[in-house]
């Protein structure tokens, strides 16, 4: 029996689906007009349409207010065929499709819509008769209004024959969807008398003459188009795993909003690391970007942080700091601060709180967690999130990757997968170097079997690396659209200089008396009664092992520079042995050589290695050996100075210069010239200045040196950029030959140039590559990169220098 009720709000015992329940099993046609459509809210009644001889359902285009408000501005010009049949079948089959990725995944929804596709599909009652009245002789039919937007919402029932009467038109807010019928609060009327049921039909008809018939348009969407698809294997739900896993790389257009300044390219490279770097800055706290040289982490750095909120500090080395200011300048970013490594002390004062994301360049500086710097940055990190820009950042031990974790990771809670103990995982990979010597065989094949480890349980989750090769084949298309391309990098060629008999027997006794030195004057609280902290203890060896490596490096560098280096050295010792037998010392306890690196004035280094945060001690509470020590390795430093006192020639620079004039690849050639010491490009300058005038710049951490005297670093810098940097507004082409040391080997781009001279060579092999990635750019004119190394004859080359470096400038990190 049907009641009388004739309002339906869905409050309870008023909801139109419990209507439509008890009226729908007297209907023989049923008819809906409805602007909203949800096949998704269909099992709700599919059992009650089981008994109706035909359905005939009629849907405006649910499209979106944009959408809506483009196509009214176009079909206003009347430039738009909105009634095209085709656009209405492909509209309907989109938003079909999003339905039902967007639907219940339940069972009951599965039935209904898999028993809706079976009466769009099956034959009604009386085939013949409903084809010849323009139907399409199914069960139910399905189409879409293409003309105007519905808003009307009908509902027309017939009755069956005998049956009750006429039948009944329901009208008013109810979609035909879940909520219409059940969920929302909506006001309906249902009309009986037939006029009214009549009046509804002839307007039905005349709307449904118009549509367009979307019935096989929808099984087609439903069965090949959504997760309902029965012919879906699991290879195919392995892909679409991976692309809602990569869904954020793939789709970077859409996916991030990026303000490049006036002259930059959009590299599509730089753009996925951006967004994969988000993407694990969110789930770990830390990001390493760790490209190789020349692929632009500092501009990634810059794109990164234009997507994150808050206020950025940024850490460098101390030459870089203007270059991170302009590059977070040009690129539009807010709340930054850059500041050197050497001045933790005072961003700790001033307050690290403030800042919500670290960014430290050079990060491999803090490799060694036994140090002051290590303990200032690790306070500063805390608690935020941190970007580690390295392109080595594992440089000597397994060890170098930890500390640095431990910037933005708990070691012993880690939340990488697989590896919830960090300290755990790094100490196994260092006790299998235990007792082994570094100079055994299978010393090297613990390490890579180590660092495959490290990549495959770790960075892999952390870590932004490509190399130029993986940057060639995965995005090769966009950097030849844009026309750019990789230059070659040529196996390094060497300058050969000849040592006479004299000069070579004087180098070999230099080596014999170098061994000998302990560097005492530079570890004299290694000497003390008292037993030091491990911390103090690591801190002096550190000092005592860069000296060393300072005289062994302007050894190799320059005859010049080794001369002045030699004359500090023995006054230095000279002094402090002084001091030492007026009965009291002072001393430095606070030298962090990772803070030294850096600077190539050697005068500076000693300065602040004597200055730096002085103690006083009386030389009774050291043992007797440092005294010992102090006057062995004296007499040692002179002796070696007498030596060199007695050298008068200089072959390296003489066929330097020959080359220069006559070699086809530097014969006029734009080159760059690299030293480590100061005083070597101080020697540089005042010899090629006199074979080529006017054309011959020298730069370093005091500015530039040019032959009408000494110019600012700003002004130098600008005078580089003019002659060497392609992307330059102001180009200029008065200077040839650009000698600089390695401040200069970052933070600029020198590739109007293809040539490299490398007049002494780093014993950081990563030295070589930042230098080599000055000019070796993407954006290059040159096809081909030449890098000259000096060997000289009649000696052994250094286990550490021409042999090894050279192999490395030419290694995997620039393929």
């Amino acid at each position: 029996m049907i009641t009388d009720t004739t309002f339906f709000t869905n409050e309870p015992g008023y909801a139109l689906l419990d209507r439509f329940k008890k009226t729908l099993k007297h209907v023989q046609y049923f008819d809906v007009l409805v602007g909203y459509f949800r096949t998704s809210g269909f099992h709700q009644l599919c059992e009650s349409f089981e008994s109706i001889d035909k359905i005939r359902i009629l849907v405006g285009l649910n499209i979106d207010r944009k959408a809506y408000d483009i196509i009214e501005s176009v079909r206003s010009m009347g430039e738009f065929d909105f009634e095209s049949h085709s656009r209405t079948k492909k509209i309907f089959s989109e938003q079909t499709a999003s339905e039902i990725d967007e639907s219940e995944d339940s069972y009951e929804a599965e039935i209904g819509i898999r028993k809706f596709i079976e009466f769009l599909t099956a034959d009604c009652l009386n085939r013949e008769q409903d084809i010849a009245n323009g139907g399409n002789g199914k069960k139910m039919e399905l189409r879409a209004y293409p003309s105007e937007n519905i808003h009307a919402k009908v509902y027309i029932s017939r009755f069956k024959e005998g049956e009750l009467d006429f039948g009944r038109v329901i009208t008013g807010s109810s979609n035909f969807s879940e909520s219409g019928l059940v969920a929302n609060r909506e006001f309906n009327v249902e009309l009986k008398n037939k006029v009214d049921v009549d009046f509804a039909l002839n307007q039905f008809e005349t709307l449904w003459k118009d549509g367009v018939n979307i019935s096989q348009e929808y099984v087609e969407t439903i069965q090949n188009k959504t997760w309902l698809n029965d012919t879906i294997t699991p290879y195919h739900l392995y892909l679409k795993m991976i692309y809602e896993y990569l869904k954020e790389d793939i789709n970077l257009d859409e996916e991030i909003d990026l303000y490049l300044p006036e002259g930059f390219m959009e590299l599509k490279y730089q753009k996925q690391a951006v967004v994969s770097a988000r993407k694990i800055l969110d789930a770990y706290n830390g990001v390493f970007l760790a490209d190789v040289v020349g692929l632009g982490k500092t501009y990634i750095s810059a794109l990164l942080a234009q997507q994150l909120p808050g206020s950025k500090l940024i850490i460098c080395p101390p030459v870089l700091k203007d270059y991170w200011e302009e590059t977070f300048f040009e690129f539009g970013i807010q709340k930054f601060r850059v500041e050197s490594l050497g001045k933790l002390d005072q961003v700790i004062k001033d307050g690290a709180d403030k800042y919500d994301y670290i960014f430290i360049d050079e990060a491999h500086r803090f490799r060694n967690e036994y140090t002051q710097s290590f303990e200032s940055i690790h306070q500063i990190c805390f608690g935020k999130k941190v970007v580690l820009v390295s392109a080595t950042p594992l440089n000597n031990t397994f060890d170098d990757i930890l500390s640095q974790l431990k910037l933005f990771q708990i070691p012993k809670k880690s939340t990488i997968p697989g590896v919830p103990n960090l300290e755990k995982f790094f100490k196994r990979l260092e006790h299998k170097l235990k007792g082994i010597n570094k100079c055994d065989s299978a010393y090297m094949g613990i390490i890579q079997e180590g660092s495959k480890e490290i990549r495959e349980n770790i960075l892999k989750y952390i870590m932004v690396r490509r190399t130029r090769a993986e940057v060639t084949k995965y995005f090769g298309n966009d950097i030849d659209e844009q026309g750019l391309f990789f230059p070659e990098v040529e196996d390094p060629r060497r300058f050969i200089y000849q040592f006479d008999e004299h000069i070579s027997a004087v180098f070999s006794q230099t080596i014999d008396l170098l061994k000998k030195i302990k560097y005492a004057r530079y570890t004299p609280l290694l000497y003390l009664k008292k037993e030091l902290p491990e911390f103090e203890k690591q801190s002096q060896r550190n000092v005592g092992g860069f000296m060393k490596v300072i005289i062994v490096k302007r050894l190799e560098s320059s005859f010049y520079a080794f001369r002045k280096t030699l004359d500090r050295f023995v006054e230095s010792y000279v002094n402090f042995i002084d001091m030492f037998n007026k009965g009291t010392i002072l001393i430095s306890k606070k030298v962090d050589v990772y803070d030294l690196l850096d600077e190539d004035n050697e005068e500076k280094i000693l300065q602040l290695i004597e200055q730096e945060k002085l103690e006083r001690y009386n030389t009774d509470e050291f043992k007797p050996e440092l005294i010992e020590y102090l006057n062995a390795d004296l007499k040692s430093l002179k002796a070696i100075r007498d030596l060199w006192a007695v050298v008068d020639s200089d072959p390296k620079i003489e066929t330097f210069i020959h080359d220069l004039k006559t070699d086809k690849e530097l014969k006029g050639k734009k080159i760059i010239i690299f030293t480590e010491s100061k005083e070597t490009g101080d020697y540089l300058f005042e010899n090629l200045n006199r074979h080529f005038p006017d054309k011959v710049l020298f730069y370093s951490s005091n500015g530039g040196l040019l032959s009408d005297g000494k110019k600012p670093v700003p002004v130098a810098r600008d005078l580089i950029k003019e002659n060497y940097d392609p992307t330059c507004k102001v180009q200029n082409d008065e200077l040839r030959i650009l000698i600089s040391t390695d401040i200069l080997a970052e933070g600029i781009n020198l590739h109007r140039s293809n040539i490299i001279i490398n007049y002494d060579l780093p014993w950081n092999p990563t030295k070589v590559l930042q230098r080599v990635g000055r000019v070796n750019r993407v954006g290059t004119e040159h096809k081909n990169i030449y890098i000259f190394n000096f060997f000289p004859t009649d000696q052994p080359p250094c286990p550490a220098g021409t042999t090894k470096h050279e192999t490395l400038a030419k290694s995997n990190e620039w393929s």
